[in-house]
């Protein structure tokens, strides 16, 4: 504990009297192919520790006491195999050993948990209609209330009373505009301050264009969201290039949240018109929603992505529908990837660590769950949806120029997925270039690297579309 690769303090706590702790951990032996994560407890002085978690074949994760030592209140997905279940807010009573499901009928997924002072009350953290939101939860009913609403908040603690003043709570929130900031808030959310100016200097010497959300009707008649941004220097009765960004996951979707990789700003400050969808998989538009992507890989969400674009340039008239390029990571890699097989819409792509063979990935990636479920099993036992959504095999119709990115130290897919991609641009003889990271993983994570993946990426954008 923390579990590998994403978990962190989350994954602990510290009983209140100090005599325990409760911990998450994964043991099992098939652990590239389980998400059979649980939360165990021991006493500090040592001794046997004690699974609190193990009829649950799913993930089980962020252990925390409430303060008066009763229960421990923990994320639970139901669903063995799949990572993007949703998260069920369940509480365990040390007295009974039983554990009981809080938010069964809430179709929203917690991404973090926090007690009140009383051990009443749950702080929990929640996407919801491509925002970060913070929920009240009643711990005797698992009523939830949503106290802060706008933008991307995270970190939520309740802040003890001091004297006769009320308990406050305070969080982490940043923006599609701005960096993160810590705010205080009375517990039902209002009125919100600011208590950090961390990044107001830095941003003084940035343009931010403001963002702006649309709806369009996507696949199967569903309602589906969109931001679109305007380039920092608009000017009326101009038209803009477009930078399209597919987010990846699949099962994740794009924020208002100011984000380090892949930022929206950093294009709108190139110039460029951004629109982004969040397609049908998206998170934070329920439940069913997320489950909707798999096995349809290049369906559903293609389809969204495609009336996403065909509305944007029907609804705003300064998107020049001849410069469009589009571009993601990931999962958003491979729907770039797909779209080269598919259309012949766009301008350029940018494709970043994204699939190429569902076949060859399989044998090479560290996460064997993920394809099984996505794909519906084992690829020798059920290669249909492996073949299907397998980029490799529309090579043949492949004609727009692409830039391919991969880091060598990606195990989630493999550099040779990149260089397969960039092989057959090359063999097709379609414009193409490649940059490879030797130093960086799934993600650019060196500040360094990092600018030489904007210049890149800008220079690749700026050729084609200015």
């Amino acid at each position: 504990c923390p579990t590998k690769p994403f978990g962190g303090s989350e994954e602990f706590a510290f009983s209140p009297d100090g005599k325990e702790i409760a911990y998450t951990a994964q043991l099992p032996d098939d652990i590239a192919w389980s998400t059979d994560l649980n939360i165990y407890t021991v006493a500090i002085s040592g001794g046997p520790a004690k699974s609190i978690t193990a009829a649950n074949k799913a993930t089980d994760t962020g252990p925390i006491y409430s303060p008066d030592g009763k229960t421990i209140a923990y994320r639970a997905m139901a669903r063995p195999g799949f990572e993007s279940d949703r998260y069920r807010v369940t509480l365990y009573d040390r007295a009974s050993g039983k554990s009981k499901t809080l938010t069964e009928s809430r179709d929203r997924s917690p991404s973090s948990l926090a007690w009140s002072p009383d051990s009443k009350y749950l702080l929990a953290a929640a996407g919801e209609a491509a925002r970060e939101k913070i929920f009240q939860i009643d711990a005797a009913t698992g009523e939830p209330k949503a106290i802060v609403g706008d933008h991307y908040n995270t970190g939520a603690l309740y802040c003890p009373a001091a004297g006769n003043s009320k308990p406050r709570i305070v969080y982490s929130q940043d923006s599609l505009t701005a960096p993160a900031d810590i705010f205080i808030a009375n517990a039902d959310g209002s009125p919100p301050k600011r208590l950090t100016q961390f990044n107001v200097e830095r941003m003084k010497l940035a343009q931010v264009s403001e963002p702006a959300e649309f709806h369009f009707t996507g696949a199967l008649g569903d309602k589906v969201q969109a931001w679109i941004l305007k380039p920092v220097d608009f000017t009326a009765g101009k038209k803009y290039p477009v930078a399209f960004i597919i987010h990846g996951g699949p099962q994740g979707a794009i924020e208002d949240h100011f984000h380090y990789r892949w930022n929206p700003q950093a294009f709108a400050g190139a110039g460029y018109a951004v629109i982004a969808v969040n397609f049908h998989g998206s998170t934070g538009f329920g439940q069913a929603f997320t489950d909707s992507i798999s096995g349809d890989w290049g369906g559903k969400p293609y389809e969204d992505l495609m009336k996403g674009l065909d509305y944007a340039l029907a609804n705003y008239d300064w998107l020049d529908s001849n410069r469009v390029a589009a571009l993601g990571a990931s999962y958003g890699g491979w729907m770039v990837n797909w779209i080269n097989g598919h259309t012949k819409r766009f301008k350029c792509l940018v494709n970043h660590d994204g699939g190429f063979d569902e076949f060859a990935n399989y044998f090479t990636t560290e996460e064997l769950w993920f394809p099984e479920w996505e794909f519906k099993g084992l690829p020798w036992e059920k290669p249909e949806l492996y073949d299907k959504f397998s980029p490799s095999r529309y090579v043949k119709d492949w004609q727009t120029p692409t830039l391919v990115i991969h880091g060598a130290n990606d195990f989630r897919l493999v550099d040779a997925e990149g260089i397969a991609t960039f092989t057959a641009l090359q063999r097709r003889g379609i414009p193409s270039q490649f940059l490879y990271f030797p130093d960086e993983n799934h993600w650019i994570l060196k500040p360094k690297n990092s600018i030489v993946w904007h210049e890149t990426i800008l220079a690749w954008l700026e050729k084609w579309l200015k």
